[in-house]
């Protein structure tokens, strides 16, 4: 039995377990896998998480750390952006480094990370479009056909937009484009309302964890998705069931910028069974 020590937090309400393994001393060099990830992340039985993000050491001399991610199916996903901004904030506020600027190693690439104040931004790279540009698809599901942009941010995005996204039956549409054979590893899917040319609605199904709360590299699908389309301009604000973050792109090959807050809930020890 492994006593695996964790941090919970939590970016706009897209909860995790921080598992700090810099040192090898949350894990004692045991390796996290797909059924930890399920047990742990099970909100009656376990701690209860979106995402466990796996704090390690960079592989690279030239990055502070690496994050690794389990999703709460026990997938593994690329990059979660509300996961690196509480990773840096993990950072900064632990002591582990001293400056105001790093680079954290995801599956997505080196995120360069910035603490300003209480908030976080972080430049996610620039935006690829598969299959050949973007453009607007069509797709079905069930018993409606969507037109979406397949965006990729280091990991796959299907956005949508609609008239309103409140009322909107996510739960009954988000499995079922999240697992189409048009995404063979599957897609988050976000449903976009344009409220102004600077401002956004967005609620997302999450590719592994279903309904969250909030999703921060689906904040900057949708945003990037609303400039190139020309539903809106400059820095678009995005409003997210669990609160607020600001997005910029320039367009073209430039980096997507994100910028908002997360925070620390509490700290606690799970005991993992091993076989």
């Amino acid at each position: 039995m492994i006593e695996l020590i964790f941090t919970k937090m939590h970016g706009l309400g897209n909860d995790f377990v921080v598992v700090d393994d810099l040192f090898a001393s949350a894990t004692s060099g045991y390796e996290l896998n797909s059924s930890d990830a399920q047990k742990i992340c099970d909100r009656r039985f376990g701690v209860g998480a979106d995402q466990i993000l796996w704090l390690r050491p960079a592989l690279s001399q030239f990055c502070d750390a690496r994050m690794e991610i389990l999703n709460a199916d026990g997938s593994i996903a690329e990059m979660c952006g509300n996961g690196i901004r509480a990773i840096a904030l993990y950072l900064k506020t632990h002591g582990l480094v001293k400056k105001e600027e790093y680079s954290i190693e995801t599956l997505a690439g080196v995120m360069r990370v910035q603490i300003l104040g209480d908030e976080v931004r972080v430049n996610m790279g620039a935006p690829t479009f598969p299959f050949s540009g973007f453009h607007a698809e069509k797709i079905e599901a069930a018993d409606r056909v969507f037109e979406f942009y397949d965006v990729n941010m280091g990991n796959p995005h299907a956005v949508v937009f609609l008239d309103e996204v409140d009322s909107f039956p996510l739960e009954v549409y988000g499995p079922i484009l999240e697992k189409h054979a048009r995404f063979p590893k599957r897609t988050n899917v976000e449903f976009v309302q344009v409220l102004s040319p600077h401002s956004i609605r967005v609620r997302v199904w999450e590719r592994g964890a279903g309904v969250t709360l909030a999703c921060g590299t689906g904040a900057c699908a949708a945003a990037v998705a609303t400039l190139a389309s020309g539903r809106g301009e400059g820095e678009i604000e995005v409003f997210l069931p669990g609160g607020r973050l600001k997005i910029s792109w320039e367009g073209g090959s430039q980096s997507v910028l994100m910028q908002g807050s997360a925070a620390e809930v509490y700290h606690g020890v799970y005991r993992l069974l091993t076989p």
